[in-house]
């Protein structure tokens, strides 16, 4: 199924048809640095305690990771392009760029294919990540290279990353979240 066409399935709760719960977690969400329930949230408000949960891990990954910008946006666009997840795209692809990371190497990464060019960190993190996603566990040598150079609270803040945006992937992907309606971001195309 196309998902650019594909119906939203959960779209956004009306104030009124909200329960308490789901009131007061959208109220919190709005009150921190994500300034609303948009995305990923809209669905994860059928269960209000599960949004809030994960709203604050992912809030920490997102603002305060071990992980410098440019490469903790990388790994972010990684796995949105690993289950060709548009919202998060349509997102991340400006964030990445403003961090740092050279458009081409964001080309390649849409056209699913391996970046040349990379610096040497990028390389590390889009080595990990794309073996983690391929092998669902990476190599001695894999694992070193990325101990250290980001040392093992990188590692793990990577991974939390990594699994906290496959999960909202899925969320959105089930529930066909349409992309940001303002985003000049090209969507990404199937890639398996």
């Amino acid at each position: 199924m196309n998902k650019e066409l594909a119906q939203d399935r959960m779209p956004p709760l009306p104030p009124e048809k909200m329960t308490d719960a789901q009131r007061k977690a959208a109220a919190e969400l709005a009150a921190g640095p994500r300034g609303g329930v948009r995305g990923p949230f809209i669905p994860l408000m059928r269960s209000p305690e599960l949004m809030d949960r994960l709203q604050r891990v992912g809030e920490y990954l997102r603002y305060h990771s071990t992980l410098p910008q440019k490469l903790n946006e990388f790994v972010m666009l990684i796995t949105s392009r690993e289950w060709t997840q548009q919202f998060e795209w349509a997102v991340h692809v400006p964030l990445v760029i403003k961090a740092g990371l050279k458009p081409e190497i964001v080309k390649a990464l849409a056209d699913g294919r391996r970046p040349s060019g990379m610096a040497d960190d990028e390389e590390i993190v889009y080595d990990f990540c794309r073996e983690l996603f391929l092998t669902h566990g990476v190599s001695d040598t894999t694992y070193q290279r990325a101990v250290g150079k980001f040392g093992e609270q990188g590692v793990i803040d990577m991974l939390g990353v990594l699994g906290y945006f496959t999960t909202l992937s899925m969320v959105m992907n089930v529930a066909h979240t349409p992309p940001p309606a303002d985003s000049t971001v090209a969507p990404l195309a199937p890639w398996r």
